[in-house]
Parts: C-alpha cells; sequence; structure tokens
C-alpha cells in the first residue's frame, strides 16, 4: 500500500481527503486558477469510528488507503454526508461496501438523495434532525441543519469535545494548497472569490446559520474544501460581512467591446469614478476569469455593464455577465449600462430585461450610435457624477 498523507487535527479527528492539484472548472462553469480539495475527515474513538463526508469520484482508493493508514475501515460504524454533491459524497459507495457495518447519517432531505444519487439502501441510513447529537467511543457529535446552503439538504457536523466544526461547503474555499489558513497568505481572496461563486444567492440562509453557530465554542472549522482554519474569527467575521451584504465604496466595472466604442465608453466613466476615489475592479469580459468578476461583486455598492449591440440585442458576453450578476444576487445597490452600435441596437434593453427582477437602481443607461462623440463623454461623465453621489450617500 502506497504511503498517503494524513492530518492530525486533535486527539481523535483527522484530515484523510484529497488534493486535486489539474482540476481547472467545477461545475463546467467555476474556473479552479489553483486546484482545490476534496476535505474528508476520521473521528476515532476505539472501535466506534465515523468518517465525516467523503472525496470526488476518482479519489476513492486514495480515501480508503488514508483511512487503512489509521484504523481498519471496516470499524467505521457511521459515514455522515453533511451534502449530497458528488464532489463530498462520491465515494460513499465505495466506503460503504469497505465499512460494510457502516450507516450513513444525513438529513431527512438527504436520504432521499442518498438513495437516489448513491443506491444507499434506506436500513443502512440514519436520519438526524436538527441539533440532534449521537454519542460514540467518548466523543459526541452535533448536527445541525442549514438547508440552502447550497443544497436543500445540507447540514454541519461539531465535534463536541475537540470543539470542531465541520461545515462542509460553507466557510471553504477552491485551493489545493494549503493545510491551515495561517499557511495561506492569500486565502481571504480564494474565500472571497468562493462566496461569490457559490454562497451569495443565499446571503439569506448563511445568516440563519450563522446565527445557529453563535453558541458553539468553535477551536477549529474543517470546510471540504480548501484549508482548515484554525483561526475560526477570520472566516466567520469575514462570512458575517458578506452575509449582510457590507459593501465598500466600489464599482465592478464589466463590459466588452468590439470596436473600441463601447471601450471608450467604459473608460471614461472609469477615469471620472476613479477620480473621485471609488474603488475599481475592470473586467474585460472576452478574457476576464468570471470566479473574479464573482468576488469583486461581493463587496461592491455599483456595476457599470458594457456591452455592444450585436445581432439586435446584447453581445452574447455581456448577456453571459447579466445572467451570471442575476443568478449570484450580488448586494450591489445601483447599476449603469453603457452601450455602442453600427446599423442596429437593443443591447440595453436586452440587459435590462435580464435583469429586471433585481433590487438595483439603474442610475443611467446610454447607448450610442458609432463612436462615442463629445457629447456622448460629457453625458457619461454626468452619470458619472450621479452614480457617485449614490455611492457615498450609501456609505
Amino acid at each position: 500500500m502506497i504511503k498517503r498523507n494524513v492530518v492530525k487535527l486533535s486527539e481523535s479527528a483527522y484530515w484523510v481527503g484529497s488534493r486535486d492539484w489539474n482540476r481547472r472548472v467545477f461545475d463546467a462553469l467555476i474556473p479552479l486558477p489553483k486546484g482545490t480539495s476534496y476535505n474528508a475527515y476520521l473521528i476515532t474513538g476505539g472501535k466506534e469510528n465515523i468518517l465525516i463526508d467523503t472525496v470526488n469520484p476518482g479519489f476513492e482508493k486514495e480515501l480508503d488507503e488514508k483511512v487503512r493508514s489509521i484504523i481498519d475501515s471496516d470499524t467505521i460504524l457511521y459515514i455522515v454526508m453533511n451534502h449530497a454533491e458528488p464532489d463530498h459524497a462520491g465515494a460513499i459507495p465505495y466506503m460503504m461496501r469497505i465499512a460494510s457495518k457502516a450507516k450513513l447519517i444525513t438529513t431527512k432531505r438527504g436520504a432521499r438523495m442518498a438513495q437516489v444519487f448513491y443506491q444507499v439502501p434506506e436500513d443502512r441510513i440514519k436520519v438526524v434532525s436538527d441539533q440532534e447529537t449521537l454519542s460514540l467511543g467518548g466523543r459526541t457529535l452535533r448536527f445541525i441543519e442549514a438547508p440552502m446552503l447550497h443544497w436543500p439538504e445540507t447540514m454541519f457536523t461539531y465535534l463536541q469535545e475537540d470543539k470542531i466544526l465541520f461545515p462542509c461547503d460553507f466557510f471553504g474555499s477552491h485551493l489545493a494548497g494549503g493545510v491551515y489558513d495561517d499557511e495561506v497568505e492569500d486565502l481571504m481572496v480564494h474565500a472571497q472569490r468562493y462566496w461569490g461563486e457559490i454562497m451569495m444567492p443565499y446571503r439569506a440562509m448563511a445568516v440563519k446559520a450563522l446565527e445557529k453557530l453563535q453558541g458553539l465554542d468553535i477551536k477549529m472549522i474543517a470546510p471540504s474544501h480548501g484549508p482548515i482554519y484554525r483561526n475560526p474569527e477570520r472566516i466567520t467575521h469575514a462570512y458575517r460581512k458578506w452575509a449582510s451584504g457590507e459593501t465598500k465604496c466600489k464599482t465592478t466595472v464589466a463590459y466588452v467591446s468590439m470596436w473600441n466604442s463601447t471601450e471608450k465608453m467604459v473608460q471614461q466613466m472609469v477615469e471620472t469614478l476613479a477620480s473621485e476615489g471609488i474603488e475599481i475592479a475592470l473586467h474585460n469580459l472576452a478574457a476576464t476569469d468570471i470566479g473574479d468578476l464573482a468576488k469583486d461583486l461581493v463587496d461592491s455598492k455599483a456595476l457599470v455593464l458594457g456591452a455592444p449591440a450585436v445581432l439586435g440585442g446584447a453581445h452574447p458576453l455581456a448577456v453571459c455577465a447579466a445572467y451570471l450578476v442575476k443568478a449570484l444576487r450580488p448586494p450591489t445597490k445601483f447599476a449603469v449600462i453603457l452601450s455602442s452600435y453600427g446599423w442596429g441596437g437593443g443591447a440595453i434593453k436586452q440587459i435590462q430585461e435580464i435583469m429586471g427582477q433585481l433590487k438595483v437602481e439603474v442610475v443611467g443607461a446610454l447607448e450610442v450610435n458609432g463612436p462615442p462623440t463629445e457629447d456622448d463623454m460629457k453625458q457619461i461623465t454626468e452619470i458619472s457624477r450621479s452614480i457617485i453621489k449614490k455611492i457615498k450617500e450609501e456609505v
């Protein structure tokens, strides 16, 4: 057997997950510039051992080898499924074949998903309710329902004696490297990116989950992606800000330009905003990483979207960006839409239709035929002044 690296987190808890250094996209949507990890955790208690979450399909044998380096896999009595998505639950069938006596612990909704996705027999599933506890081998697990973070069956598991929280995707980050939070210099950049990509649409549910955690004495947070927090306040403080929708004096600018006309309009707005101390996050949609765009939407008070017209509507990249904003539902309060066209417009109308359900005030929308004139630039400056006033009034 190949000797696999495991990490001892406490007297009874071990990291036995996998690092996927080569993965570069998640859900056929989210870029992974630094790979990701699939964190699984083994809780030992003599003859009563528990596995919390598993790993992505393809890493099953590695997980088993790591578990076997600590205990006999067949001594696992329970496998906890905090979340049914395959990157965490994909190895459940494999591990339950090896741990022949093990039962799967999950929520009521999770039980149905375990049967549908992983064909786990009903008699091998133990359904737990919110705040229910399970005592085994001198260790006590508390289960905390956290629905829609980011699937309906999600729950957290808390190891009471060791004061470790296992929150699955919550508090995660897509990074293959680093064991602990204080070992990754730019971790909070990746954590904010991860929040924007995955958790931001569920801010209301995140607030509820954070309230449930207030009474717990948490010494360590062990998520299912990315480094483990031995400084838990670092990430919980950030999540409280992001969940509450706290924004900065910042504008995210996302644009695409075919013949430089829209780019000139955007540049005029950016220069005006920057001259008044507004932080700018600029994204050329022809080249940007949408994970970075999602990250910047997390704390931006305003959004500028620049889109040339194509075939009676907005450029497809701008349409994609507008749908992304609609799906992620950032706390952005104000927006400006800028567009140029050659022989037919329609870009602004399409974008407004896409984003119409968001609670965003469109401060200005300007559509220009051909290259922007001096009068057009003056109008953009006036729109810029209007949004600057709005942004600063909100600070």
